[in-house]
């Protein structure tokens, strides 16, 4: 049940949609090379291929937009209507003499549920390597916010060990703040409620964990920037170098398909759909008008990318793979 409670806590889902394990079925194909680097002036940007979720239609998914929207933005994105494909990326910056990994991937315990159980996580490690680097070599985790996707590859499954005991760990006061404290979280709803108590369970008892106030440079070169709604404390990375910028944003778009083309479209997987959706109206303004790069973790694969505005609504403009 953790498997499907989780799955529910990551994505947005009701736990009614959660199906015991049958025979996995997957139609998207992982890409031949899990990873993909760029430069951002002098830094190196890695990008870490996880896993992807082909995710159920259902009603609840946005709560003002129906089943047949959804698939109309699928198809006016060129994608497939049949689901909604939920890549899961990672991120590592490497500049001044740091390694930063930016988001832990869903460390193989993040499953997606409808009439087959498939796990949809568990790639970034084995990228990690086939990128020549080790688990060794990351110096600073920075996390986005604590959805099971972003932060189940900082602990191995049965044990909560951590998988990279020496580096440090960087997220946001609020975000830690919120869900490490029992009498906050215990207004979530009860399908969220394992994932908070794993946090609370692991998370505060590790002392490489560092919970930072306000919108500081965390490490040499990358900025946070505050996006809540997703979360109550979910921060975007900003990295600069040189004339360059790159904003790493999170969850703050989630699937573009959705998020660019309806910004005012409110998920499940946000705990307050409006703040959500101010946050991220303000983070793509910003990326606009300082014509910077962005990426996401669940932008299609390789997507970094540059965005451009058409009245209330944005466009990604993908680089060539």
């Amino acid at each position: 049940m953790l498997g499907a409670v989780t799955a529910a806590a990551a994505f947005g889902l009701d736990a009614a949609l959660a199906v015991a394990a049958a025979k996995p079925r997957r139609r998207t194909v992982d890409p031949e090379r899990g990873y993909r680097r760029i430069m951002v002036g002098e830094a190196e940007v890695i990008a870490l291929y996880d896993g992807i979720w082909e995710k159920p239609h259902d009603a609840g998914f946005f709560s003002n937009a129906s089943i047949d929207d959804v698939k109309g933005a699928l198809r006016a994105a060129g994608l497939s209507p049949a689901f909604i494909p939920v890549p899961i990326s990672t991120f590592v910056v490497r500049l001044k003499g740091k390694t930063v990994l930016c988001d832990a991937g869903g460390g193989g315990q993040v499953q997606g549920y409808n009439s087959d159980a498939v796990f949809v996580s568990g790639q970034m490690l084995s990228n990690l390597r086939a990128a020549g680097l080790r688990r060794e070599d990351i110096d600073t985790i920075l996390i986005s916010h604590f959805h099971p996707d972003h932060i189940f590859g900082l602990m191995i499954e049965d044990t909560n060990t951590p998988v990279f005991p020496n580096a440090e760990i960087i997220v946001a006061a609020a975000e830690y703040s919120f869900w490490t404290d029992p009498s906050k979280t215990a207004r979530l709803p009860p399908w969220r409620q394992a994932l908070a108590r794993r946090i609370q369970g692991v998370i505060p008892s590790w002392k490489n964990v560092l919970p930072v106030e306000g919108e500081d440079e965390v490490v040499p070169g990358i900025r946070f920037v505050s996006v809540p709604g997703h979360t109550p404390g979910h921060t975007a990375f900003h990295l600069s170098s040189g004339q360059e910028q790159l904003m790493m944003s999170g969850d703050t778009a989630y699937v573009p398909a959705f998020s660019l083309r309806h910004p005012e479209w409110h998920g499940a997987y946000d705990q307050d759909g409006p703040a959500a959706e101010v946050s991220r109206r303000k983070l793509l303004d910003r990326v606009v008008s300082e014509k910077m790069l962005i990426c996401g973790s669940h932008f299609p694969w390789g997507g970094f990318g540059h965005l451009t505005r058409d009245g209330a609504h944005y466009a990604l403009d993908l680089l060539p793979v």
